[in-house]
């Protein structure tokens, strides 16, 4: 009981910065809409700079674990496969609803919701580079690369599949978080010498990334609302698969596939609890494809996540 009640307060300030965000919206001292500012800063600045700082501090041999990285994959695989057999047997969604659905069920928000978590529950932000990487670099280029390929083309190059999978993997290596984790890396495996000045100006701006980031999904939060009535199953089974079965999904690999002990067998469920990614509305927007449900998914699993989040520590514990 004592360490779930530790794990409760030190989620506490998740909860407080995020409600601060909801209150806000909800009382018109900020506008909702603004959420889009503050989001801009945590995506293309804040977090950027912590993710840079941080890999060129860290000691990649303890971040890029092997056995660690093959159970998240091999978690994630099987997480699409499910989700793609239901969505395609059971709902009879096309490519793109199936490519949505994935995306919602087996991604998760690292940027605005899992860097600051992790922070504050391990004082660490590192395990989760390597889970940025793999979905940002793979799973989001998966995602795009169906996109691009089964729609309408804009262009001669997106109307073949091959197209389709470069488009996706020029969106996917040349956004600003995975740009700096390149950076960092290299810097780290480079051994550059970083003048003090620059290391600071990275450590101020990426202190805010977890303060801005939770405001801004609670501005989201608040401006957009929670809409219960009329929630259909695949809501339902979405909202499931992302917040239980698939961090239920990742211990059991991780524990009994992997043999993973403390402390990657708590990093990697705590991962793969996280909200479904707050991209995915853009996505949905992007590609006309189910954009209610894109939003709603975004809006109750964040809101799922953290109140079981505890429950899923103490399971990994």
């Amino acid at each position: 009981m004592t360490g779930f009640l530790g794990t409760l307060e030190k989620l506490a300030p998740v909860a407080l910065i995020c409600g601060m965000g909801v209150l806000f919206a909800r009382r018109k001292i900020i506008d909702a809409t603004l959420s889009k500012a503050f989001s801009e800063f945590a995506f293309r600045l804040a977090i950027p700079a912590y993710l840079l700082g941080s890999f060129y501090r860290a000691d990649l041999r303890q971040v890029f674990n092997p056995a660690a990285i093959a159970a998240y994959a091999t978690t994630a695989v099987l997480g699409m496969t499910v989700v793609a057999t239901v969505a395609r047997t059971v709902t009879r969604c096309d490519a793109r609803a199936t490519a949505l659905r994935i995306m919602a069920a087996c991604q998760v928000n690292t940027a605005y919701f899992a860097i600051p978590v992790f922070l504050l529950l391990f004082g660490d932000a590192t395990p989760i580079f390597p889970v940025i990487l793999l979905q940002v670099c793979v799973l989001t280029v998966v995602v795009i690369a169906i996109m691009e390929s089964t729609g309408a083309p804009t262009d001669s190059e997106a109307a073949t599949p091959a197209g389709g999978v470069r488009r996706g993997l020029r969106a996917a290596v040349t956004t600003p978080i995975v740009v700096a984790c390149y950076a960092g890396i290299a810097a780290n495996l480079g051994h550059l010498s970083v003048p003090g000045w620059a290391t600071d100006t990275l450590s101020m701006t990426g202190a805010a990334a977890s303060p801005v980031a939770l405001f801004a999904l609670g501005l989201h939060l608040g401006g957009s609302g929670i809409r219960l009535r009329g929630t259909s199953s695949d809501e339902y089974w979405l909202i499931g698969m992302k917040c239980v079965l698939f961090p239920l999904l990742a211990f059991t690999i991780a524990r009994c596939v992997f043999g993973l002990g403390a402390p990657w067998l708590g990093y990697l469920t705590v991962i793969a609890a996280m909200p479904a990614p707050q991209n995915l509305f853009i996505f949905a927007a992007q590609y006309d494809t189910d954009v209610d449900l894109a939003a709603s998914v975004v809006i109750k699993t964040s809101v799922v996540a953290l109140l079981l989040l505890p429950m899923w520590v103490a399971i990994a514990h």
